[in-house]
């Protein structure tokens, strides 16, 4: 059982650090803003995008522990992308009301699976894949990996996050296609000069 007690007051901090501009503290120092300035998203929508995270984490810890635990949040220029896995349909719909509640939300993908949380061995295996992905899109010379989301889900990729072109997002997904191991890919990139990224 997760102490509220404890958690919730530090997600208001950090949630309260980044609405203030000091989104610096809670990743990492001086070193956010020199990476925040090379990817697509600019500083202030990669604060926003973290707030929105903490806020929607909080969301789901003050409905229950389990949803808290087990949902993955991930947030590009508004748009949401829910992952992991629940116990029933009504947690599925349930987590999806919450993060429509979080202002700035614009788009929610909701990729909750309905069954028992994977075992052990099948968690390590989602963590293999995702480090895996991760490595090649950073030896790749003609991929933006700071621009990438990656999230592994009972051996389903998801990706989000903004490519420079066509190019780039065929080359992240075939990155992702040849892991052994993957059985889907799921893409919510959008292109650098995607209209909705200004809507």
């Amino acid at each position: 059982m997760i102490r509220t007690s404890i958690i919730r007051p530090l997600l208001l901090v950090a949630g309260a650090l980044a609405l203030s501009g000091c989104a610096g503290m809670i990743v990492g120092g001086a070193a956010t803003v020199g990476v925040a300035t090379v990817q697509e998203r600019s500083v202030g929508a990669a604060i926003d995008d973290t707030t929105i995270e903490f806020r929607i984490k909080d969301q789901f810890l003050e409905k229950s522990d389990k949803l808290f635990t087990r949902v993955s949040v991930d947030s590009v220029e508004g748009r949401v992308l829910l992952s992991g896995s629940v116990d029933d349909p009504d947690d599925r719909v349930e987590t999806s009301r919450l993060a429509w509640q979080v202002s700035g939300v614009k788009e929610v993908f909701n990729e909750l699976e309905v069954r028992n949380r994977a075992g052990l061995v099948d968690y390590f295996k989602d963590v293999r894949i995702a480090n895996e992905l991760r490595l090649k899109m950073l030896t790749d010379k003609d991929v933006s990996a700071i621009n990438f989301s990656v999230e592994t889900v009972n051996a389903v990729i998801y990706l989000m996050g903004v490519a420079q072109d066509q190019g780039e997002l065929e080359r992240v997904t075939a990155h992702a296609s040849n892991i052994k191991g993957v059985s889907r890919v799921v893409s919510f990139v959008l292109l650098k000069d995607d209209p909705r990224r200004t809507s």
